[in-house]
């Protein structure tokens, strides 16, 4: 299957509307993969967007160069999330940049396979849920008191909170509390007419896929989606509308769910 989805110079073709045009954007894990494909898609929409990465300052800058490319305005800063000193940081950051914060997208995070439960540490079971269910309350907890009517807070869960994986035990249960935080999220800030909505993916290519599974599989790419209907992964440039979707104020009366974008791998919850 190759790494196609790698290059999210994809997005050229994006058709933007200025769904977001005024507001302010946090989103974690841009550096790469879905996180740099939302990114450029909401700077294409006319959202300022603050990136959050760690690691990657080559991707970093990437992204950055890209949304620059089309006349965006964009920042980035380093740290890991799942400290909450630098969720902290990262919020403090977009208000001196930009001035405010309207939408968080928590896409941060990565997986550490294992054949067996056995096999799972302590530090490895820690550190999983601290980068995708610790960083993200600390996130929201961050952003909380800048947000207002009409602002968006959108997680990036899995397909593996709803149906598990036999290899990623600990990363299925990090994204079933992301979950089961955001439909209680929702429910505290409706009334505040704060939305808190998240996105499911299934297999889609990004550079997380070869670097976390290549050691047990390094033929990964052949056979990487084939167990859902589509018959093959997803790019992360096919799920940019969904975030935008989630992101627009005029999607008012949307709270608590998630978006299944996963090649027609049927979900009942």
């Amino acid at each position: 299957m190759g790494q196609a989805g790698f290059d999210n110079t994809d997005l050229v073709d994006y058709k933007a509307s200025g769904a977001l045009e005024g507001k302010v954007a946090i989103v974690t894990g841009a550096s790469s993969g879905i996180g740099q494909a939302v990114a450029i898609a909401y700077a294409k929409e006319g959202a300022r967007v603050v990136i959050g990465y760690l690691g990657d300052d080559e991707g970093a800058e990437q992204t950055l160069e890209i949304i620059r490319s089309y006349g965006g305005e964009a920042r980035a800063l380093a740290g890991d999330l799942g400290q909450s000193e630098n969720c902290d940081a990262l919020v403090k950051y977009a208000l001196e940049e930009f001035g405010a914060v309207d939408i968080v997208v928590n896409n941060a995070g990565f997986q550490y396979p294992q054949t067996s439960p056995l096999d799972i540490s302590d530090e490895q079971l820690l550190k999983t849920f601290e980068i995708k269910a610790f960083a993200m309350f600390y996130l929201v907890r961050a952003a909380l008191p800048h947000l207002k009517k009409g602002s968006r807070i959108i997680n990036t869960a899995s397909i593996n909170a709803y149906r598990g994986h036999s290899d990623l035990i600990d990363y299925s249960g990090a994204n079933g509390a992301m979950v089961a935080m955001t439909r209680s999220l929702a429910r505290r800030l409706v009334r505040e007419e704060i939305a808190v909505n998240g996105i499911a993916p299934g297999p889609i290519w990004t550079p997380l896929i070869t670097k976390t599974f290549g050691d047990l599989n390094p033929d990964v790419g052949d056979d990487f989606g084939e167990d859902v209907p589509a018959g093959r992964p997803g790019q992360p440039y096919e799920l940019v509308k969904a975030y935008v979707f989630l992101a627009d104020p005029q999607n008012s009366y949307m709270t608590g769910q998630f978006l299944h974008m996963n090649g027609g791998d049927y979900m009942s919850t």
